[in-house]
């Protein structure tokens, strides 16, 4: 049987999530015992990443979980070693160590396939030792001769370890068993409940939103380290090897009374350089990122700027029609200040023309300085991100760019009329023209009404979309 359940802690004052009973589970292990698919089954969804080599997953990554009405937080966190703190893996475990002390209840999984190793002893040792209440799991129990392993993790002195398979979903209901005693708030009746802390469902262009903040650029600039330096805390994994973030990690965070969900992203190298199947697992995660997120944080490295490969990244978040900020790291090695910025913004405007003006704040994550400016940037280019302007004022615009360079001959050398515009939407803003020959009108002149808009309107920075429509009326002559 688990121990017994704790009394809640100051730590809960802590935690970011909020959950419907505020549960925290950590779920810990040595590598390759299916932390991970636990974690997505519990979810709902592939989240974290999930492949038959061990220690994948390096960073702690947490979740909205559940099991039947029992709501929690559930924290995937990397495979537990037997290494030194200097090493990538004695950081790990220290980020492993720190999921445990936040949590109220740890899940300990050992792979009943393989059976108790020398590492799970001594991770279940570690456990002991700590005040979080710990539910010994033993995982893979599909199928048949496991039973010899079961029996023999009672010499781990966790209790009875319940039976599951992570893979296949069975044994959940034992976990929901285990977990209930520490979600006391789940005896209370429906009606007496305190929910205060239950988030209601918000629009999407609700204030209280959360702003969804995504950090990418390439390996070794600096991201990881800009996460902790935002957030105060070591958070996530840094180091000097390259790649040590692979799951993109979503923490909850506010910043001066402003929601965000903030997103560390594995660094993307040149596609023709990813040849690993979990590098690769962990590029589409990173673009999974940017296709989620409101702002794109583009993180470079001051003392190489700018290569091929960060202005593809540049220009797929402008594609992806999301808020795009490029901050320039290590800004305090920098020698000719500058010559160097002078460099970046010509390569900028020379490589995206269709999104002039995006804002350039340059940094240091490691000192800490104008970190604040890269916020105030990011909270800026939002505010245009969302930008609306009304229809009235489109037209009045319209009338005047089209009586001071009118439209161009349709191939058919008939004149092309702009009849009427208005915003469809937001986020990036969208525009809509009815034009009597919308086929026809050239690529260029879309361009100097997109560059009309910004100069008119302050759009500078974000991606403007322009479509054209014909007019519906069948009495239309233009049309016949």
């Amino acid at each position: 049987m688990a121990r017994s359940p704790r009394k809640k802690s100051d730590h809960r004052a802590r935690k970011r999530d909020v959950n419907a009973t505020g549960l925290t589970v950590a779920i810990v292990g040595r590598p390759n015992v299916g932390k991970s698919t636990l974690f997505n089954r519990l979810i709902g969804r592939r989240s974290a990443l999930v492949h038959d080599r061990p220690g994948v997953t390096r960073d702690r990554r947490e979740g909205a979980a559940q099991i039947g009405d029992l709501a929690f937080t559930a924290v995937d966190t990397a495979g537990f070693e037997d290494a030194g703190i200097e090493t990538l893996e004695g950081r790990m475990r220290k980020q492993t160590e720190k999921a445990v002390a936040d949590a109220d209840v740890a899940l300990m999984l050992i792979d009943a396939r393989a059976g108790i190793t020398t590492l799970d002893e001594q991770f279940a040792d570690l456990l002991r030792r700590s005040q979080t209440p710990v539910v010994l799991i033993a995982n893979k129990c599909e199928g048949k001769g496991q039973d010899e392993a079961f029996y023999d993790a009672y010499r781990l002195g966790l209790g009875d370890a319940l039976a599951i398979s992570a893979e296949h979903g069975q044994g959940l209901d034992s976990i929901y068993d285990a977990l209930r005693p520490y979600a006391p708030d789940m005896d209370a009746p429906d009606d007496e409940r305190e929910d205060d802390d239950a988030e209601p469902e918000l629009a999407a262009d609700d204030p209280e939103r959360p702003l969804q903040l995504a950090i990418i650029g390439r390996p070794n600039t600096g991201k990881s380290t800009l996460v902790n330096r935002l957030l105060g805390e070591d958070r996530v994994l840094t180091g000097p090897e390259p790649g040590v973030t692979r799951d993109a990690i979503h923490v909850d965070w506010t910043y001066n009374g402003r929601r965000i969900r903030l997103v560390d992203t594995a660094g993307v190298r040149r596609k023709a350089r990813i040849t690993d199947a979990v590098e690769k697992l962990s590029v589409s995660e990173t673009f999974n990122a940017v296709r989620l997120a409101e702002v794109v944080v583009l993180v470079l490295d001051a003392e190489s700027p700018l290569d091929k490969q960060e202005l593809t990244l540049a220009r797929h978040v402008v594609d992806e029609g999301r808020a795009l900020v490029v901050a320039v790291n290590k800004w305090d090695l920098v020698k000719d200040k500058t010559k160097t910025l002078r460099e970046i913004e010509e390569r900028l405007a020379e490589s995206l023309a269709q999104v002039r003006g995006v804002p350039l704040v340059t940094f240091s994550a490691k000192t800490g300085q104008r970190v604040d400016g890269l916020m105030e940037a990011v909270f800026k280019i939002h505010r245009l991100w969302n930008t609306h302007v009304a229809t009235n004022g489109l037209n009045r615009w319209l009338s005047a760019m089209t009586q001071a360079h009118p439209p161009p001959l349709s191939i058919h050398k008939q004149r092309i009329k702009l009849r009427f515009m208005t915003q469809v939407k937001t986020r990036p803003p969208s525009f809509v023209i009815f034009s009597s020959r919308a086929a026809d009108l050239p690529e260029g002149y879309t361009r100097y009404l997109t560059n009309g808009l910004r100069d008119t309107f302050g759009l500078d920075g974000i991606p403007i979309r322009i479509s054209l429509r014909k007019p519906k009326n069948p009495f239309d002559d233009d049309e016949r």
